[in-house]
C-alpha cells in the first residue's frame, strides 16, 4: 500500500502535463513558435540523449533487457512517424493532419511517459525527478509542434487548448496505472523508456535540431547535455 509520500510521482506527472499544455499554449504566439524551431529542440535533444545514456540505460540492466530497449525505440519510431508531432516544422506539418489518430498517438506517448515517471520514482525518488526533467524538456517541443499543426488545420484557440488538456491528462493517468504494475517488471519498463528516449533524443530531436546548420544550435545542444549533467550531479 502506497503512503502519501509515495504520491509525489503523481505531482511529477502533473508537472509534465502542465509543461506540455503551457508550451502548446505559448506556441499560439508566432514568436514562441519560432523559438521552438531554433533552440528549444536543440536544448531538449542534449538533455534527453544524456538522460537516456547516463541514467536510464544504466538502470535498465541492459544486458538482460536489451530487447525492451529495442522495443521502446521502434515503438516510438512507429508512433512518431504516424503522428509527426515531436518536432514537425512548417513544411513537414503541412503534409499531416491533426485528426483523432494523431491525438490518440500523442496521448499514448504521454501515457507511457507518465508510467515511466512513476516507475522511476518508485524505484528511487531522485531517479524519478531526473526522468521528470527529461520528460518535461522533450514535451515542450511536442506541445509547440502540436499547436502549430492544429492552427494549420484551422482549429480555434478553445479547441486547441481542449486537445492539449486532454493529452496532458494522460500523464497522471499513466502514473496512476503504474501502481498496478508488479515491481519485478520495473527494470524492463525502464529499459523500454530508455529506448523511447534514445529515439526521441537522438533520432527525432537531434535530427530536427540539425536540419539547418547553426553554431548556436550546436551550442544549445551541448548546453542541454551539460545542464543535464549538472542536474544529475545536484540530485
Amino acid at each position: 500500500m502506497l503512503g502519501y509520500g509515495d504520491l509525489f510521482y503523481l505531482l511529477f506527472a502533473l508537472l509534465a502535463a502542465v509543461a506540455s499544455i503551457l508550451s502548446g499554449a505559448l506556441a499560439l504566439h508566432p514568436r514562441f513558435r519560432e523559438i521552438s524551431k531554433r533552440y528549444a529542440v536543440a536544448l531538449a535533444s542534449g538533455i534527453v540523449v544524456s538522460a537516456a545514456f547516463l541514467e536510464l540505460l544504466p538502470a535498465s540492466d541492459v544486458e538482460n533487457n536489451a530487447i525492451f530497449v529495442v522495443l521502446g525505440f521502434f515503438t516510438f519510431y512507429f508512433v512518431e512517424k504516424i503522428i509527426m508531432l515531436h518536432t514537425c516544422g512548417e513544411e513537414e506539418c503541412e503534409s499531416h493532419t491533426m485528426g483523432w489518430t494523431a491525438v490518440a498517438g500523442m496521448a499514448s506517448d504521454n501515457l507511457i511517459d507518465g508510467v515511466g515517471i512513476a516507475i522511476a520514482y518508485l524505484t528511487d525518488p531522485s531517479f524519478g525527478l531526473i526522468v521528470t526533467v527529461a520528460v518535461v524538456v522533450h514535451e515542450i517541443p511536442q506541445g509547440m509542434a502540436s499547436t502549430v499543426l492544429m492552427r494549420k488545420e484551422g482549429y480555434n484557440t478553445r479547441k486547441i487548448l481542449t486537445i492539449l488538456g486532454f493529452a496532458g491528462l494522460t500523464y497522471p493517468i499513466g502514473a496512476l496505472l503504474s501502481t498496478f504494475i508488479p515491481s519485478d517488471m520495473y527494470v524492463a519498463i525502464i529499459a523500454f523508456v530508455a529506448g523511447d528516449f534514445i529515439y526521441i533524443g537522438a533520432a527525432d530531436l537531434l535530427g530536427e535540431a540539425h536540419r539547418r546548420f547553426s553554431y548556436k544550435v550546436v551550442i544549445a545542444t551541448i548546453l542541454g547535455a551539460v545542464f543535464f549533467v549538472v542536474v544529475e550531479t545536484l540530485i
